[in-house]
């Protein structure tokens, strides 16, 4: 998908960004490119698919770092949601982290990002919205 404008919510601030993506491998490989202008870093997704685990992993470095973080992993389901699974960093204490795409059509996609502390509940602390440019 190029050319997608991107809406984000994250800790009480909204931002705009745009997206541009190309698929590899007859679409079991995904590489995406988001800037947030108004943030000053963009970042970069790759997603693989694993055909021995039915799984996809979302692999993310961003400008600032300049590191891949672990990836998530997780499948899609049939009414075309995904929830993808990992452990991440915040505030120096390892947190559960979920990402959770829906309301995917050939215009529009939802993508949030929750975390959960020592087996709590989750929270959601981000969240995009896509529209095609």
């Amino acid at each position: 998908m190029t050319g997608v404008a991107v809406e984000g919510h994250a800790g009480g601030e909204e931002f705009d960004g745009h997206t541009t993506g190309l698929l590899f491998w007859d679409g079991k490989a995904h590489v995406d490119e988001i800037v947030f202008p108004s943030e000053g870093f963009s970042g970069l997704t790759l997603r693989l698919y694993e055909p021995e685990t039915d799984e996809w992993t979302l692999n993310w470095s961003n400008s600032r770092t300049g590191r891949l973080d672990p990836p998530v992993r997780g499948r899609w389901s049939e009414d075309g949601t995904g929830e993808f699974h990992g452990v991440d960093v915040y505030a120096g204490k390892e947190v559960q982290v979920l990402f959770r795409w829906s309301g995917i059509s050939a215009d529009t996609a939802r993508w949030e990002q929750s975390f959960a502390l020592d087996g709590g509940p989750w929270v959601t602390n981000w969240v995009m919205e896509f529209t095609r440019a």
